[in-house]
């Protein structure tokens, strides 16, 4: 009994002192400016805050639950950011490729809940209870994505993003917002569109659309068009004239004003049987347990919104990190985004991560600190608790404009495809890959198969490298291709050749025959007219790194010097401990540049010709040198024809 006390009592101490280091707002408060910094941080926490509530509201429309939940996941998000985040300028909260992809899953298990009919006008009383349902479903899934990031940054291994390249980040949102774009026809407007999860729905949604176009609200869609237009419009002024204007106007909050007192004064619900955001209980809803049938049934889903939400996060604070100066911890950020997705669909809320616009009104309103972050959900907190009901009267295909109003900035990620083919051809294959994937397969299989793409891509890189020739510039120490300078100089009996990949048995054969083309002939070919059978070489074939050797042999065997240049001391370790060297191939044909093979070349060879006759000079051999430059990642051949052959 008082070893379990004592047991328990360690753990509570381990316990509070894990929580009381990981609290990143134990660092900075002390050190807070409040005279400079408090001000500037009200400022811009009233100016978030606005755009954090409408913009829940909007986006829980993605995850098609009832708006009001919106609001819970921008406040508790941000709150828990506060104590946890190392980023001072990110606005926590709901994102709209990730309330799309939790709305997706949210969907995909609506179908089997009984009652549904697959539209969004069923009976009331069944509506209210799938809309439960719903609610239970995107609390789970954000949960269980929650626990995926905080086990992540608590293991340390937050680098699993480094998977998901910014091509492929860059096709996937532009994909999803194309997604977004489309979700939310129905609301703009207002069709009973069936609900689908499957390969290729989007065009299904689009079918259902169009085929019944004719039974448009006409309401509803000119206030949706009216609405964005507006929108754009303040927008496009807030961007051009940012250095200008003292804070961003803030369209967003006067055009819904606006669009709710219309729609109260004129009684557009009754006129116009337009749909409206209704109900909303002021406070907050007891908390949820997950529903564990959920988590088994979205797994694939959790950790995709896992990954996704860090990544955007992250990306979003780098630049922010980088422009003013501050660090950034990677972990961290998965350990805060994790605790508040956690506690936010404790509270059925919604998964979370950083809206592009919403972190930038933060920023360019002269947020110093997460301060500006607790201000904004205190606003959010009153519309909670005070003046939620206000809003009941805002027809929801304003809060669809709002939402397609904030993809500006992703679909014109399409204009990404002319600049990436001009940088790297792989990258502009990976993002126009990833966007035809997503578009058709949908967001979690879509998201899958691109980063199983993108590894692919990997091996094709490396499996045909781009390989090149090297020559001297301006008889400096310098080698670079022959192709990309004109002053260059080539020592009589020299050919450099470089390949930059690691050698490995999926791409052997390719190099082999890449250096043959490079030297202008097989040495093997040599060889078998020289004796007419040959022994079978079995230096160790079977391993990858060293299927280079029989061609150094093949090499070495008709008079030919291998040199190895650059290699570093991991690198000779492993070759050793493979059994590289041998009586053919030793260690005195390591050099550290490739200059220093040269130079050695040389000296040997103006040694050979004071040494032996002109007539014997005829000969001589041809020195081959290998240079790695650090390893498997850089490699460098050099061949000299007829006298020696340096490979790097």
């Amino acid at each position: 009994m008082l070893l379990r006390k004592i047991i328990k009592r360690e753990t509570d101490i381990i316990r509070h002192f894990w929580i009381i280091s990981e609290c990143v707002l134990a660092s900075w408060l002390p050190a807070y400016r409040l005279k400079e910094w408090l001000l500037s941080d009200i400022v811009s926490g009233i100016s978030t805050g606005i755009v954090s509530v409408l913009q829940g509201l909007a986006f829980a429309l993605l995850v098609t639950i009832p708006p009001g939940y919106g609001l819970y996941a921008a406040f508790f998000s941000t709150i828990i950011y506060l104590f946890f985040g190392t980023s001072k300028h990110i606005s926590a909260g709901p994102f709209p490729i990730l309330s799309m992809m939790v709305g997706a899953a949210t969907v995909r298990l609506a179908q089997n809940f009984p009652g549904n009919t697959g539209s969004s006008n069923n009976s009331t009383s069944n509506s209210s209870s799938l809309d439960d349902y719903k609610v239970m479903v995107a609390a789970s899934v954000t949960v269980l994505s929650g626990v995926i990031q905080l086990a992540l940054g608590i293991l340390r291994i937050g680098f699993v993003v480094i998977y998901l390249s910014e091509s492929l980040i860059s096709g996937f949102t532009t994909a999803a917002a194309v997604h977004v774009l489309v979700s939310q026809l129905k609301f703009i407007f207002q069709l009973t569109v069936p609900s689908q999860e499957d390969p290729c729905s989007i065009f299904k949604v689009l079918y259902s659309v169009f085929s019944q176009i004719e039974k448009t609200n006409i309401a509803d869609l000119v206030t949706a068009l009216i609405v964005l237009l507006v929108v754009s419009i303040f927008k496009e002024i807030n961007q051009r004239f940012k250095d200008k204007l003292p804070v961003p106007i803030p369209i967003e909050f006067i055009v819904t004003v606006i669009a709710t007192g219309v729609s109260y004064g004129f009684d557009f619900q009754t006129r116009f049987n337009v749909s409206v955001v209704g109900k909303m209980n002021p406070g907050f809803e007891p908390p949820t347990a997950p529903d564990v049938a959920v988590f088994q049934e979205t797994i694939g889903d959790c950790f995709a919104i896992a990954m996704v939400g860090f990544a955007v996060a992250f990306s979003v604070a780098s630049v922010y990190s980088l422009k003013h100066d501050y660090p950034l911890d990677g972990n961290q950020e998965l350990i805060a985004l994790g605790l508040g997705n956690i506690v936010c669909g404790a509270f059925r809320g919604f998964a979370g991560s950083t809206a592009l616009s919403r972190s930038a009104v933060q920023e360019s309103t002269g947020g110093k600190t997460q301060i500006a972050g607790l201000i904004s959900a205190i606003i959010v907190l009153i519309v909670i608790l005070a003046i939620g009901f206000l809003l009941e009267p805002l027809q929801r295909s304003v809060l669809a404009a709002l939402a397609l109003g904030n993809l500006k900035g992703m679909l014109m990620q399409f204009a990404e495809i002319r600049r990436l083919w001009r940088k790297d051809k792989y990258d502009c294959l990976i993002w126009v890959v990833t966007c035809i994937f997503t578009i058709v397969l949908g967001l979690g299989l879509g998201l899958a198969a691109s980063v199983a793409f993108q590894l692919l891509t990997i091996v094709f890189r490396t499996q045909f490298p781009k390989c090149s020739t090297l020559a001297n510039i301006g008889r400096s120490n310098i080698y670079k291709n022959k192709k990309d300078y004109y002053d260059m100089y080539e020592l009589k009996g020299v050919k450099i050749f470089r390949c930059p990949s690691p050698i490995y048995f999926a791409n052997i054969g390719f190099f082999r025959q890449k250096l043959i083309d490079a030297v202008g002939f097989s040495p093997l070919r040599i060889l078998r007219k020289r004796n007419k059978a040959l022994r079978k070489i079995r230096k160790l074939q079977k391993q990858g790194l060293l299927q280079v050797t029989p061609i150094l042999q093949e090499f070495i065997r008709i008079k030919v010097d291998v040199y190895i240049v650059g290699v570093d001391d991991d690198f000779i370790e492993k070759l050793n401990r493979y059994e590289f060297f041998d009586g053919e191939v030793k260690t005195s044909i390591l050099f550290l540049t490739i200059h220093d093979a040269v130079l050695h070349i040389s000296m040997k060879k103006d040694y050979s010709t004071s040494k032996f006759k002109p007539s014997q000079e005829k000969d001589g051999k041809i020195d081959f040198t290998i240079n790695t430059n650090g390893g498997l990642r850089n490699r460098e051949y050099q061949v000299k024809f007829f006298n020696r052959f340096i490979f790097t």
